[in-house]
């Protein structure tokens, strides 16, 4: 109880650095801070770590097996939004509603929220472009070494799964659009995916070859002559029977986890910048905001990652912070 009170007690104040002019108000605020302070913060996007994928980068895409790439297709297939419709209850005593919502809109209270709940609400998250999109969309600009994309077009909303409570959208395409080269976003919570085998994946086309990647495996197809190359997630359930024994893990991430974390320490000590550095981080999340906004104003977005606003469009630019609840405010005093 002390602890509840203590934390009731903390001014419900987020501060950004008073150059930063509020576009994309979080992103920019951690990425301010981490800078501003020296500090290393590594983003949990574990594919920079994972051994097969590590290993596709340097052997496949590294090595020039793909010749020049032009195209890319990233998606989700999986039926993971949540399309129940629970009644309104009270909001339990030992749950600070408020707290937990903090400074985003107050949905009624109709269970709780950190078991999973949230995800099928705007209001909470980014919709499954912002929960499996930034993955995949890390990986390639990753592989790839791409920057800030020039363009980010999206559309999409609520086509099948229409009876629950749920507001993110269960159809979605985004094309993040580079110099000569196209990334392409798809995702259905619905109906098959257009690749079994890949449900959740990154496919990489260059004049040469084509890479599919995902968590489990990965598949180099070369065109023409060569051999087709298929390389399975690396497991160490001998090195660490523990991972066996763990509740509810993820024993296919489990070393990417590890490898991320000792890199997350050498990065401290050495004092160098991990492999998925904020503001590396940063991009992939933004991007994926950018794309949802695309998606809600209709039209094609470009973001101006210095000047933090999109040039021409001061309706679409006033949408990177959205308005706090009271009494949470966004301060622009130095952090």
């Amino acid at each position: 109880m002390a602890a509840l009170q203590a934390i009731d007690s903390i001014k419900r104040v987020i501060y950004i650095p008073k150059t930063d002019k509020c576009r994309c108000a979080e992103g920019e605020a951690i990425l301010a801070t981490a800078r501003k302070y020296n500090k290393v913060v590594q983003v949990g996007t574990t594919k920079e770590s994972t051994p097969h994928l590590l290993e596709a980068k340097r052997n496949i895409v590294d090595a020039g097996l793909l010749g020049k790439v032009h195209h890319v297709e990233i998606c989700c297939y999986y039926h993971m939004r949540n399309n129940s419709n629970p009644p309104l209850q009270p909001i339990p005593e030992n749950l600070d509603y408020e707290m937990w919502t903090g400074p985003a809109p107050l949905r009624p209270y109709d269970g709780l929220p950190h078991q999973g709940w949230w995800r099928a609400f705007m209001e909470y998250g980014n919709g499954i472009m912002g929960d499996m999109c930034i993955h995949m969309f890390d990986a390639v600009r990753w592989m790839l070494g791409l920057g800030w994309p020039n363009k980010i077009s999206s559309t999409g909303g609520i086509y099948s799964d229409t009876k629950g409570k749920s507001n993110i959208a269960d159809t979605q395409s985004a094309i993040f659009e580079y110099e000569g080269l196209n990334c392409v976003w798809q995702h259905r919570t619905w109906g098959s995916a257009a690749d079994p085998e890949y449900p959740w994946a990154f496919k990489i086309y260059g004049e040469n070859g084509t890479l599919c990647g995902d968590p489990y495996k990965y598949d180099f197809i070369p065109l023409g002559k060569g051999n087709k190359i298929h390389k399975e997630a690396l497991y160490e359930r001998e090195k660490y029977p523990e991972d066996t024994k763990e509740a509810g893990i993820e024993i296919h991430a489990a070393p990417a986890t590890r490898l991320h974390m000792l890199n997350f320490l050498e990065a401290i000590e050495k004092g160098t910048k991990p492999v998925a550095d904020i503001e590396e981080g940063h991009i992939s999340t933004a991007s994926c905001i950018i794309a949802n906004l695309s998606m809600q104003l209709g039209r094609p977005l470009k973001y101006d990652p210095l000047k933090k606003i999109i040039p021409g469009d001061e309706e679409a630019t006033r949408l990177l912070q959205r308005p706090y609840r009271k009494p949470w405010v966004l301060s622009s005093q130095s952090i």
